[in-house]
Formats: C-alpha cells, structure tokens, sequence
C-alpha cells in the first residue's frame, strides 16, 4: 500500500518540540498501564501533561529529566481523569511496546524539530 503524501508546509503544521520531563507518576484509571508526565517545553509553551503508554521500558524515577520530543499542537485530549496536552512521540520495539525518541545531544527545552 502506497503511503499518502503530504507537504512541506504540512509538516511544518505539526509543531515537535523537545522538553524535559519534571513528573511522572503511575496513571492508575488508565486501561492500559501508563504514566502521567508533566513536560517542561520551555518558556514559550511552558509545562504540559502528558499520559504515556511505556510502562513497559521505563520507570517513573528515570524519567525524571530526561528529555523527550512532543507534538504540542494537537487538541489536548481527555483520558480518564486526566487531560493529556502534548502526544509524546516514540517508536514501537518488536514486541509492540513504546521506545521514546529524543535528541541524541541535550538541546534547549522549547526547541522546535526542523
């Protein structure tokens, strides 16, 4: 199946930032095991929450300011309790489950993806 095309100005639509991670905590309500995170993204954004699905390679504590790379402009989205700001990007392993994806050097909290 072909994959669909888009524009470059399409893709500059979709704003990725970079931030760093300041809380995250077991997400109990949600149906699937995941966490809450609350992201720094710098002064222009500020902080925003996330709920993440990646229980499986990450503990709370050792996510605790690492950085992470979001979508930031997509409506933020109700889960359970929890009103999810940012889509936190990752690639899934071979057995399905969630592997962030960050900047391979640490970049300025806010830094757009070009």
């Amino acid at each position: 199946m072909p994959q669909p095309t888009i524009t470059f100005d399409q893709f500059l639509a979709v704003d990725i930032r970079v931030g760093t991670v300041v809380t995250a905590e077991v997400f109990p309500q949600a149906k699937k095991p995941a966490y809450k995170l609350v992201i720094d993204f710098g002064p222009e954004i500020g902080q925003k929450k996330s709920s993440v699905q990646i229980t499986q390679h990450y503990k709370p504590e050792d996510l605790l300011g690492r950085q992470v790379c979001g979508v930031v402009n997509f409506p933020p989205r109700q889960i359970g309790p929890f009103m999810s700001e940012v889509l936190t990007l990752g690639f899934h392993d071979d057995n399905g489950y969630v592997v962030l994806i960050n900047a391979d050097q640490r970049v300025p909290n806010g830094q757009k993806l070009l």
